[in-house]
């Protein structure tokens, strides 16, 4: 991805793969399952339900705490960008800090600024889309997986998140099993291909279900 991330392909897509929130997508968690354009992240079984934080153990996750150290964090990248703005390796740089503080809408603004010098990156656009899903925009967030597409038409981290967008954003079975159909197909070897066989496994079960007249 950009010098910056995380990984390539997926791996959490921002090599963030199932993204660091906790939780998960498939449970129905609007974030907590995704890929970061370039790595990996995540991890939990699917259908997974989000553990309860221990009410003794700290909670550095605080949204302005969170802040605070990105700020703090992006602050040596933002002087060099005074004198470099359209860098495109910087400002993905200081996209993916906030992202991982989910701070989505700024990562989201640097994020667009790094693709207006290299619109072609596939992971950063990814990275964005997810982004979007986060904020509570499926059609945003499908809308940059299929402009990764374009570029490179079997990212699989991208083609895993456009899956679960698919699926739990707009209940899109049909879609979702196409998207982590091909991604298998072109990527017998991925790191996460039992999940996504897993999940297939479950959209399967779920159409039956529903066409059974099965209570979900």
């Amino acid at each position: 991805m950009s010098e910056t991330r995380r990984i390539s392909g997926i791996r959490w897509t921002r090599e963030r793969a199932a993204f660091l929130a906790a939780g998960c997508l498939l449970a129905g968690i609007a974030g907590g399952w995704m890929i970061h354009g370039s790595r990996l992240e995540a991890s939990a079984a699917v259908s997974v339900a989000v553990p309860t934080p221990s009410a003794a153990a700290p909670q550095p996750s605080e949204p302005a705490q969170m802040k605070e150290m990105a700020d703090a964090q992006a602050a040596p990248l933002l002087a060099r960008l005074k004198s470099d703005p359209g860098n495109p390796d910087l400002l993905t740089n200081v996209g993916n800090l906030y992202y991982d503080a989910q701070q989505y809408e700024t990562a989201v603004d640097y994020y667009a600024r790094a693709l207006k010098g290299r619109p072609a990156d596939a992971s950063v656009r990814t990275d964005m889309g997810t982004a979007f899903w986060y904020m509570g925009n499926p059609d945003r967030a499908i809308e940059e997986f299929n402009k990764a597409l374009i570029y490179v038409p079997n990212n699989s981290n991208t083609l895993f998140n456009l899956g679960l967008v698919k699926w739990k954003g707009k209940q899109d079975a049909a879609s979702a099993t196409a998207a982590w159909k091909k991604l298998l197909s072109a990527d017998p070897n991925y790191e996460q291909k039992d999940q996504v066989k897993k999940m297939l496994a479950e959209v399967q079960q779920h159409e039956a279900d529903r066409l059974s007249g099965k209570p979900n």
